[in-house]
């Protein structure tokens, strides 16, 4: 099979991987807002606001799995670009073991402390039930979950992030109508809700492995390599957890963040809800590169090709402060328009602070931009710990100047935190840049 990545025009192929990356993160968005609807139209304000709280949780493993994912495929797209089919193969195999056995783990420990964690992050007694019935299931189909994203994450390593894009839109469009006929037609209450999402996950899993069983079988791992390589083992779990504890530490901060902005009130409260809304929006555009990104630099690096990594750095980056910029300015004009479309117009307090809040942090904007093009750029040549350590400096100063100021800026301060914490990320990300572009290349195993 041709190496794509490993040749070509780098801009457009930067471009052609972020597309499909972009409109997979705005899928992936959709899953629990599909089922809030229907359980808000069919079964009232209680599971609705039950699917809420549950929905935190399901989301924090949710990134640890996707994290752990995103780890492994670096070391899998390594392997593809250096043409170690073989390799390739035995890390299949350690990924699919370890991370189903860890899943399982995480899992069977959750179900088992499921009623005080409800209890300790205060849940409404009432409420509990509720939640309880949804979590079983979902966290009890996370088996699902992290094949669908093993598999996908296979797919971007080898430079197809078309499919594994058109499989999770198949996922939502099934799970929209399982969960209407579950929970709708067929009244199985919130649980019915879950069981649409575990299925589509499993439907999305499968259609992904028949894809890479057509496309090429050699990829997979066969009874051949049904044994666990001790070489990769150590590997494969510094990768993974390196990457699971970066995404989870960026869910975890905005918890944290959270609480500084319940001491605000209603108004800031909505306020805030709505803005993180467009936010996601608008970092779905750098996120969407900066895995391209990683994608890019992980196969020409293993391919030993450094001056292809260094001019797709460039081009990333290139790209990532164009998209900055221009998102920067639109949340800054349409900052007011962004708020009405989640606040009435009787909301004018709500909708002022948003709008505050928007157009100061418009200008910092950038910066998240290039910071996640570093951090795909760090992953592709396998310094997975450097974007953890530098989102662990963004949060902590986040979280601590929101806590801070919020008492005198009200939410003013939750931009103006953040735009210092992207400062301190950039700051920390080109002085490790410039470190390892002092040192010797590491050998790739």
């Amino acid at each position: 099979m041709k190496k794509t990545l490993l040749e070509g025009n780098i801009r457009r192929e930067l471009i052609s991987l972020s597309i499909p990356l972009l409109i997979g993160s705005v899928l992936q968005q959709m899953y629990n807002t599909v089922d809030s609807l229907i359980i808000s139209r069919f079964l009232g304000t209680e599971a609705f606001s039950a699917v809420g709280i549950a929905g935190t949780i399901m989301n924090l493993f949710i990134f640890v799995l996707t994290g752990f994912c995103t780890g492994i495929s670096v070391i899998l797209a390594q392997m593809y670009g250096s043409g170690d089919r073989a390799a390739f193969r035995r890390e299949m195999f350690a990924s699919l073991s370890l991370g189903a056995g860890i899943t399982i783990a995480l899992a069977a420990l959750f179900l088992a402390l499921m009623r005080p964690v409800l209890v300790l992050i205060q849940s409404p007694a009432a409420l509990i039930p509720y939640i309880e019935s949804y979590l079983r299931v979902i966290i009890g189909g996370m088996l699902c979950t992290y094949f669908y994203n093993l598999f996908s994450s296979m797919l971007r390593a080898i430079g197809d992030t078309r499919a594994a894009t058109f499989f999770l839109f198949v996922a939502v469009a099934v799970n929209a109508v399982v969960d209407y006929l579950f929970v709708g037609l067929m009244n199985l209450g919130i649980a019915g809700a879950a069981w649409a999402t575990v299925l589509s996950q499993l439907l999305s899993a499968l259609c992904c492995l028949i894809y890479i069983v057509r496309r090429d079988r050699d990829l997979l791992c066969s009874r051949y390599e049904f044994h666990l390589d001790k070489s990769l083992v150590g590997r494969t779990l510094t990768f993974g957890f390196s990457s699971a504890l970066h995404q989870s530490s960026l869910y975890i901060g905005k918890i944290f963040v959270q609480g500084a902005v319940n001491t605000l009130g209603t108004p800031g409260i909505a306020a805030y809800t709505a803005t993180t809304r467009i936010e996601g929006f608008a970092n779905s555009f750098g996120t969407s590169v900066g895995q391209a990104l990683s994608v890019f630099v992980s196969q020409n690096y293993g391919a030993q090709n450094d001056d292809r990594v260094r001019d797709g750095l460039k081009e990333g980056l290139k790209l990532g402060v164009c998209l900055g910029l221009v998102l920067s300015v639109l949340m800054f004009v349409c900052a007011r328009a962004g708020m009405g479309v989640f606040l009435a117009d009787g909301e004018a307090e709500a909708i002022g602070f948003g709008v505050s809040y928007l157009r100061q942090i418009a200008l910092f904007y950038v910066l998240c931009f290039t910071g996640n093009l570093f951090a795909g750029y760090f992953r592709g040549v396998g310094r997975v710990y450097t974007p953890l350590v530098a989102t662990t400096l963004h949060i902590s100063v986040r979280v601590a100047l929101s806590y801070l100021w919020a008492g005198r800026l009200g939410l003013r301060a939750v931009a103006l935190a953040t735009g210092i914490g992207w400062l301190c990320l950039t700051a920390f990300q080109l002085t490790m840049l410039w470190r390892i572009r002092r040192r010797p290349r590491p050998a790739v195993n």
